[in-house]
C-alpha cells in the first residue's frame, strides 16, 4: 500500500498545481476532480476507507457538480463558443486522462493486493454519522454551508446580465415568452 500512497500523493500534487496554474476554468475543474480522486486514493491507502468514500461522494461528486454549475451559470456569452469547440480536441484531455489512468491502475493494484487486515466491518448507521458530524462539529458544518451559499450568490450576481432598473422577470423578452406560453 506504500506504493499506492506515493503514487496518489504525487498525482494529487501535480493535478493541484495544474488547478492553480490553469487559466481555463473548465480545465482547472477537470484537474481538481482528478486531484480530489487522488486524495481519496491516499485515504484508501492509509486504511481510512470511510474518509476516502466521503471524499469521493461529497467533494468529487457533490461539490464539483456545484462548481461546474457555477461555471456554467456565469455564461460567458458567444465569445466562448469557439473555445468550447477547441475543448473537444483530444490533446486537451490527454493530461487528465493519463493521470486518471494512473489512479485506476493504482486502485486495481490495491484491490487485487488486498488481504484481510482484521477489519471487523461493523455497520455504522446514518444516525451515528449524523451525531458524530453534527455534535462537536456543528459549527464547522454550518460555516462551510454558509460559505458555499455565499459563493453561489456571488457567482449568480457576477454572471447575470446588468440592466438598470429592470427586474429579471420583467424583461421584454421574458414578457413575450410568457404571453406566447399563455396563448398555447
Amino acid at each position: 500500500m506504500e506504493f499506492s500512497f506515493y503514487v496518489c500523493a504525487l498525482v494529487a500534487i501535480l493535478t493541484t498545481l495544474r488547478v492553480i496554474t490553469h487559466t481555463n476554468p473548465v480545465h482547472a475543474l477537470l484537474y481538481l476532480i482528478v486531484s480530489l480522486l487522488s486524495i481519496a486514493g491516499v485515504f484508501f491507502s492509509m486504511g481510512a476507507y470511510f474518509a476516502g468514500a466521503l471524499e469521493i461522494i461529497v467533494y468529487a461528486g457533490a461539490i464539483m457538480v456545484l462548481f461546474v454549475f457555477v461555471v456554467m451559470m456565469l455564461n460567458l456569452g458567444n465569445s466562448v463558443v469557439e473555445q468550447e469547440r477547441a475543448w473537444l480536441k483530444p490533446q486537451l484531455w490527454i493530461g487528465p486522462g493519463i493521470l486518471s489512468a494512473v489512479l485506476l491502475f493504482v486502485i486495481i493494484k490495491g484491490i487485487t493486493g488486498l488481504n484481510d487486515q482484521g477489519i471487523n466491518g461493523v455497520a455504522i448507521n446514518a444516525k451515528q454519522v449524523g451525531i458524530a458530524l453534527f455534535g462537536p462539529y456543528v459549527l464547522a458544518v454550518e460555516l462551510a454551508s454558509m460559505l458555499l451559499l455565499a459563493g453561489l450568490v456571488v457567482a449568480f450576481h457576477i454572471g447575470r446580465e446588468e440592466r438598470q432598473g429592470e427586474v429579471l422577470s420583467n424583461r421584454s423578452g421574458d414578457m413575450a415568452t410568457r404571453k406566447s406560453e399563455e396563448r398555447a
